[in-house]
Order: structure tokens, then C-alpha cells, then sequence
């Protein structure tokens, strides 16, 4: 599968189609602003902002269905996905454009605004969905007739697992997956799958096996006696960006959006890895970007202050970079204003607390109004942490806690945050227990992760840090 191609397909069809509404609607503007333009339509190719208006407003486009991810996932699309996507998309951009430029433009003064809406939208809507609906219906024929497939692992090796294989492969049209093997939950000496699949190794083998492969989707068909393991399977699979299906013995799923799914012979539950919609995503950078440069230029009179003070208060440099974890295991470096003082950790990583002889007089002033954390807006700027999500903890104390708590690897998979709703409801952590603890709320995050969420957290922390009660 070339999916590089296939998505400029896409960008092709959508540039053509934003292309063809913009002369369409620049005839009929001249048309409104000169009546005889029907005698010689070649005048409205001599006008500059034509041309201007043909590069730009299918760029726009473009960078508008960027943002709503309709270029992600270009094989798993369906009609249905399609149409939606297309209609609201369709209705923001028309939205803002209409009312941005058309409604101000002095060649419409009198024309019906409604009527010329809806006009200007039903155009670019029926323009760009026929062109998408025409590169959908064609891959969607490729999957069923089994020219596009999809790298498939199948966890289990027993009855069930057996039944959900050739129930797929019994299919008049084919749902897309390509098995590339089986993945084995206990060890035996045979495993029934074997006749059928070659057996890639056990459920810890799977980090591998998903980036060796490429693989996209991973179906579990283990046996009932097995279900126990379902959670910690889930656990192991959340960190990558795989489509997770379940033969439906099993329903217990977490930390993903949920829904059913059906081949033609076999129904599945399906676990989608997307937390938040492709655009909420993007609103969350932009919002990053925007906030982290306003913060950078109100609070600088703040920086300044502070750098000074942490240099003055004691000897040492100004700021502590520390290595951290964020999204999918990858570290960072996380730079604060040094609270403490120098070689503060040379026995090894500690945890602060309330009472910490480390901490100088002035780094328990800035840590109590979170002052240290203002040099994290540069680190959200260059995109290693967002503005909200689960705290970035060290290599050490992650091992630890993964030891009583697996599940902790799913703080990975979204950005670390300057703030969470771990940090508001609960604190600093001192130990092991409490960073335990205070991943309960990140977890309720993760499984309610939203715009609306980030605001009402971000409203919080402001109230706490205002209100002096930083932990």
C-alpha cells in the first residue's frame, strides 16, 4: 500500500474541487458587479485577484482538512465517515469565509446573504464529495476484492481464535486484514492456529512485532478462560497507534473510544487509539502555541525577576533541566527555574515533600506559585509538552511505579502537560503510593479527553495558583 500516494490523491481531488468553486463563484461575482459579463467572461481572467484567489483559497483548504485530519487514515475511511466529514468541514470553512470576506464585500450589497450562503455551500460541499466519495468507493472495492490489506496480528492460538480466522477469511468481501501471525497468551506445546498462521511468539513480544511489521490493527480471539488477561493485553497495546479489535466475549476496555465494529460474518468491539478527534488535536496545539506566546510576554517582567532572584538566593545556575518521559516513551528535557540547591540529587533521584532541606528559601516561594514552571511555555512551544496533560515523571520513578501499576505506561500516550487534572485535584506526589495515587485523575482524563476538560483544568490551575495553594 502506497499510502503517500492515495493521500495526494485526496489533496489532488480536494484542490481541484476548491479550485472549480472559486471560478465559479468569481464569475458570478463579476456577473452581480457587471451584467455584460456574460458577452466576455474573459475579462474576469484579467483581474489580479483572481489569480491571487485561485492559489490561496484551495491552500486554505488544504490546511483546513489538515487540521480536521481527513488526510489520517486514508484506508479505514467510509462512505458514511466520509459524507460527515465533508459536511462539517464544508460548513466551518464556508462559515468563516463567507462571513469574513463575502458578507464584507461591497459587490454583494442587496444580494440575498442566506440564499448565496447556502448556494456557496451546497457547491463546495456536493464538488468536494463526489471527488472524495469517487477515491473512497474505489479503495473500499480494493479492500473487499483483497488488493489493500491491512498488516494483522491475531492474539490467541486456540478455538476462538481459530473461529474469528476463517469466519474472516470465509468473507464474499474480504474486511482487509492481512494476518501476518499469531501472538500466543500461554505457552503450549501445539496451538491450533498453527495449521493456519505462523506463530510470531507471546504477548510481550508484541512492541516488536507491531513495529517490525508495520502491523495496524491487532484482533483478540482468546479463549474465555483467558479473559483475565484481556486488561493487561490492552495495557500493552495502548502505547501504539493500532486499531484494536475484540471477538465480543470480553468487555471490559479502557482508555480508548469505543465501538462496535463487523466484518460481514464476525462482529467485533472495536477500540479506536484516537483519545480526541483529529481536529481537537490541532485546536490543542494551536491553542499551546498561543497561550505559551502570551504567557512568554506578559509573565516576562516575572522571568526576569526570577532568573535574578534564583541566581542571587544561592550558588548554581538559573535554570534545572531535567530529563523527562512524555508521549509514546520519548524523553525530553524539562527546564525549571532551580529551586534547589546545587547537587541536590547526587545519592540519587529523590521526591520532594513538604519539608525538604533541598529546597531553597526562595524555590519554596516560586514552587508555591508555580513560578518555577514558567520556562515550560518554551518547552510547550517547541512541541515536547502541552499545556495540559499527565506530568512528565523520570525513567527511575517510572520503573518503580509500573512495577505496582502497568497501566501507568498509558500516561505516554498523550503529551506531558505543565498541568493535569492529577495536579489540581491532588498535588505533588512525595512517593511511590501517591504517584500511584494521583494517576487515578489522569487516568479519568485520558478516558474524558477534551477541549472543554482542558479549559475547566487550565481554569483551575490558574484559581490555585492565584489563590497561593500550589502543593
Amino acid at each position: 500500500m502506497n499510502k503517500t500516494l492515495h493521500k495526494f490523491k485526496y489533496i489532488l481531488i480536494d484542490i481541484l474541487s476548491a479550485g472549480l468553486v472559486w471560478i465559479s463563484f468569481f464569475i458570478y461575482r463579476q456577473s452581480v458587479i457587471d451584467s455584460s459579463l456574460s458577452i466576455n467572461i474573459y475579462s474576469v481572467f484579467y483581474e489580479s485577484a483572481f489569480w491571487i484567489g485561485l492559489v490561496l483559497y484551495p491552500l486554505i483548504w488544504n490546511i483546513l482538512y489538515v487540521f480536521a485530519g481527513m488526510y489520517r487514515r486514508v484506508y479505514k475511511k467510509t462512505r458514511l465517515i466520509e459524507l460527515q466529514e465533508t459536511i462539517i468541514t464544508s460548513l466551518i470553512g464556508v462559515f468563516i469565509f463567507f462571513f469574513i470576506i463575502i458578507a464584507k464585500d461591497t459587490a454583494f450589497i442587496g444580494t440575498n446573504l442566506t440564499q448565496l450562503f447556502l448556494v456557496f455551500f451546497l457547491s463546495h460541499f456536493m464538488l468536494t464529495y463526489l471527488g472524495r466519495l469517487f477515491i473512497t468507493h474505489r479503495t473500499i472495492k480494493k479492500i473487499h476484492s483483497r488488493k489493500i490489506g491491512f498488516n494483522t496480528i491475531l492474539i490467541g492460538a486456540n478455538a476462538n481464535a481459530v473461529k474469528v480466522f476463517n469466519d474472516l477469511e470465509k468473507q464474499k468481501h474480504c474486511s482487509g486484514n492481512k494476518f501476518i501471525g499469531f501472538v500466543s497468551v500461554q505457552e503450549q506445546d501445539k496451538y491450533n492456529l498453527e495449521s493456519f498462521l505462523p506463530h510470531l511468539g507471546k504477548i510481550s513480544d508484541l512492541p516488536k512485532l507491531i513495529n517490525e511489521y508495520k502491523v495496524e490493527e491487532v484482533l483478540i480471539a482468546i479463549e474465555k478462560s483467558e479473559s483475565d488477561l484481556v486488561a493487561s493485553i490492552i495495557t500493552e497495546l495502548e502505547l501504539f497507534d493500532v486499531v484494536i479489535k475484540i471477538s465480543p466475549l470480553f468487555n471490559e476496555h479502557t482508555f480508548r473510544s469505543i465501538k462496535t465494529t463487523g466484518s460481514f460474518l464476525t462482529p467485533f468491539i472495536e477500540i479506536s487509539p484516537d483519545l480526541m478527534p483529529a481536529w481537537q488535536f490541532s485546536i490543542k496545539r494551536l491553542i499551546d502555541i498561543a497561550l505559551s506566546l502570551i504567557a512568554i510576554v506578559l509573565l516576562s517582567p516575572v522571568f526576569i525577576i526570577a532568573a535574578i532572584a534564583v541566581k542571587l538566593s544561592s550558588p548554581g545556575s538559573i535554570f534545572y533541566p531535567q530529563e523527562r518521559v512524555g508521549k509514546n516513551g520519548k524523553s525530553f528535557k524539562m527546564i525549571k527555574f532551580r529551586s534547589m540547591y546545587t547537587n541536590s540529587e547526587s545519592n540519587g533521584p529523590q521526591l520532594s515533600s513538604k519539608i525538604d532541606s533541598r529546597i531553597t528559601p526562595f524555590g519554596a516561594f516560586i514552587r508555591k506559585l508555580r513560578i518555577d514552571e514558567i520556562p515550560q511555555f518554551l518547552t510547550v512551544l517547541k512541541g515536547d509538552m502541552s499545556i495540559v496533560g499527565p506530568r512528565p515523571e523520570r525513567q527511575f520513578y517510572i520503573d518503580k511505579i509500573v512495577e505496582c501499576a502497568p497501566h501507568f505506561k498509558l500516561m505516554q500516550k498523550v503529551k506531558a502537560g505543565m498541568t493535569s487534572w492529577g495536579q489540581v485535584k491532588f498535588g505533588y506526589a512525595e512517593n511511590i503510593d501517591e504517584m500511584i495515587e494521583r494517576m487515578q485523575y489522569d487516568i479519568l482524563y485520558l478516558e474524558n479527553m477534551s477541549l472543554a476538560m482542558d479549559f475547566k483544568i487550565m481554569i483551575w490551575t490558574v484559581l490555585i495558583v492565584v489563590q497561593g495553594r500550589g502543593k
